[in-house]
Parts: C-alpha cells; structure tokens; sequence
C-alpha cells in the first residue's frame, strides 16, 4: 500500500518542456534539443525517467534523473546526428516514475508540438557548365522588360501607372521629381533539373551507421559525414547542390522528377525557390515507374529555347542516347550527370554508356561510390575541351 501511495504522488506537480534551436537542418547536421525538467511540488522525487517518443533514427534525449527536489528544475541538452533526410516528428514526451521497490510505475503523456524537416547534403560546387541563352549578352540587347530583371539600363521620367518599387529613389531626390529605373530583358537561360527516381535504376550497397563518441561533441565539433553508398542518396545531393550554385548566380532553375506522382517546379530565381527545390528533395524515394527518358520526354515540350536541361541518373540503359538527342533537336542544352551504377552495388553498363556519350561531345560528368561531389562537381568544368563547349553558341537564326 505505501508503494502504490508512493507511485500516485511520484509524477505530481512534475513537467517537461523541449525546445529546438531550429526545425530545419541539413544530412550531416547535429539537432539539439533543451529539456527542462521542472518539480512544482513539496516532495522531492527519488528517480524520474524522461522517454522521448519519435521516429527519427538513432535521436537521443531519453534520460533518466535521480534525487530531484523541491521546487527545483534540471536542464540537459541532447544532441542527435542527422544521417537520414526526410520529415520526423518529435514525438511525445513521457516522464515515467515509480516506487522504489519497482513494483508499480506512473507516467504522465506530453504531446508534441513540431516536426523536423532534415534537407539533403549541399557540397560547395566552385564551379560547373553555365550555358548562356539565346539572346547575346547583358546590355547589348537594349530591348526593355515589362518586369524587373537584374540588368537596369537607365532611368526615365515617372509615368501614370508605373509601380513604385520601380522608383529610383536617389535620382528622384536629385532632380526633384519622381524617376523610375529601365529594365532590359534576361539574356541568361533558364536550368531544368531532372532527377531520376525509377525504383529499377538504383542501387545500394550495406550501409551501417558509425559510432558517435562523447568526445566528438566536445567544442560543437561536427561529425564527419559521408553520404550512405546509394545512388539515390549521391543523386539528390548532386540535385541539391547543383540547384544552389546555379541560384547563387542569380539563374532561374527548375526541377523535375517523380515519386509516386510527376512533379515539376517551375523555374525561378530566389532564395525562396532553393527552399521548394530542397524541401521536395527531402522527400524524394526510389518509387518511380517513369524511367529518365520519360520524365525528360514528358517536360521538355514545355521548356524554352536555349535553356539547360541537367540530366542525373544512374541509369544503364541506353534509351538516355534518345533522350540527348531530342534535346539537341529542341534546341536545348543538355548536359548529363552520370553515377556509375556497378560501382554502388548495381548493373554493369555505365561505363559503355559514358564512353559514348564522351564520344558524341555530350557534357558528361561521371560519379563513383565514395567520390567527393564537391571535388568531382567543381573538376568537370575544367575538364571539358573547347569542342564540349561548341554546343553553347548559338546559332547566328537566333541572335536578334
């Protein structure tokens, strides 16, 4: 009787509360979370046990508290090593307690509040294969926009129905009259991305997680990361990486893929354009039915003149030679980024398809298992010949 008395009053007057530093991170990051653990009653509490309830792989924070008193309060931060992207819930808090005997337990449920979002891995890409549009460049082309773009030609008198973010402040203050700034159209092409997730193109060799020591968390020291020997894995963070260097220089960019259904952004230039390409990618899986060629085939009606069309895949199949060349019959640009499939586990014949590639003056970068993408992605630029960039000029029917 006195243990069951004792169990009914060990969670009394006891609350947590968590809170995140941030709900968005990246693979490789580490996630801390504070607990506080607070003890509003007159009793001191012999042991309470903190369980968090989540999906995400390997989190920590379940501790267990001795000797808590009075009126007192006990913080502890847990830090847990992002290897796996996608979305996860926090999960329920539960404090658990009992007598100390162990023959009865209490706990007391607190419901969660947030999610985690953890975005693919971003390699620094110095530089890669920038194809310029159609029209010959910046402000040779003096033809006004309608729309604000990044090249401003001059300044003009303020007309009736102008929008005010297009006023020149300085220059109105000099004259002393309402001036608004010129625009000339973007010679710049936009860059479609176009991701294969085909569930029968990937491969994956066994991966298991590394240990974590204590002492590397010492001094905020970061874990070392590698990417997990899958082609998916290597093929969303080349997609990731690749839409970030292109939006750093202020290029429209677009994705295309599918997972269970085709899904494509369309093409902009903003920060908040890298945050949709990214948050797609986290949630990207290998469940695709439509191969490469159909995802390319399925867009590339839609996509202007000039513009880029980067290609990643781990495909062996050579309907991608196809693909290269209805692309090249739209006047697009296409430019492959090719993960040797055997070296990951996967189908031979991603050596052969490269080779001829190669052989056509197709832009092709080829990744293996276990190479660095910020090495493999900054060399490929450098590593093309003049004739590989033949295919950037355009043809004198286009210039205007």
């Amino acid at each position: 009787a006195v243990s069951w008395i004792w169990t009914q009053l060990s969670l009394e007057g006891m609350s947590v509360k968590r809170r995140a530093r941030s709900l968005r991170a990246s693979v490789g990051d580490v996630f801390e979370e504070h607990f506080m653990l607070s003890n509003d009653s007159r009793l001191n509490k012999l042991w309470v046990e903190i369980s968090k309830d989540t999906n995400m792989p390997n989190a920590s924070g379940s501790r267990l508290l001795t000797m808590v008193g009075r009126n007192q309060k006990r913080t502890y931060i847990a830090r847990t090593w992002l290897f796996r992207r996608g979305g996860f819930k926090l999960g329920h808090t539960r404090l658990i307690s009992g007598d100390p005997f162990g023959l009865f337990r209490v706990e007391k449920i607190f419901p969660a509040k947030h999610s985690l979002v953890v975005l693919p891995m971003i390699y620094e890409i110095a530089s890669f294969v920038s194809p310029p549009g159609l029209l010959p460049g910046g402000q040779v082309i003096r033809r006004e926009a309608l729309d604000v773009t990044p090249h401003a030609s001059g300044v003009r008198e303020y007309v009736p129905g102008d929008p005010m973010k297009r006023i020149h402040w300085p220059t109105t203050a000099r004259r002393d009259q309402l001036i608004v700034k010129e625009f000339e159209k973007d010679p710049q092409a936009e860059v479609w991305l176009f991701l294969d997730a085909q569930k029968t193109a990937h491969a994956e060799k066994p991966f298991e997680i590394p240990e974590i020591y204590t002492e590397d968390w010492m001094f905020g020291r970061r874990p070392k990361f590698e990417l997990p020997p899958s082609t998916l894995e290597y093929a969303i963070s080349t997609t990731a990486s690749l839409a970030h260097y292109y939006l750093r220089q202020r290029r429209a960019v677009g994705l295309v893929t599918a997972r269970r259904h085709f899904r494509v952004i369309p093409a902009e230039r903003s920060e908040r354009q890298e945050g949709k390409i990214l948050e797609t990618l986290a949630f990207i899986e290998a469940e695709s039915n439509l191969s490469i060629a159909g995802l390319v085939a399925a867009q590339a009606g839609q996509l202007p003149q000039g513009s880029s069309a980067i290609l990643v895949t781990p495909t062996v199949h050579p309907e991608l030679l196809a693909t290269v060349d209805d692309l090249q019959r739209r006047n697009l640009r296409p430019v492959i980024v090719l993960l040797i499939a055997n070296s990951f586990g996967g189908q031979m014949g991603g050596e052969k398809l490269y080779a001829t590639l190669f052989e056509r003056n197709v832009p092709i970068c080829r990744i293996y298992c276990e190479a660095d993408l910020s090495t493999e992605l900054s060399g490929f630029s450098t590593n093309l010949t003049s004739q590989d960039y033949s295919w950037q000029r355009p043809p004198l029917s286009h210039l205007t």
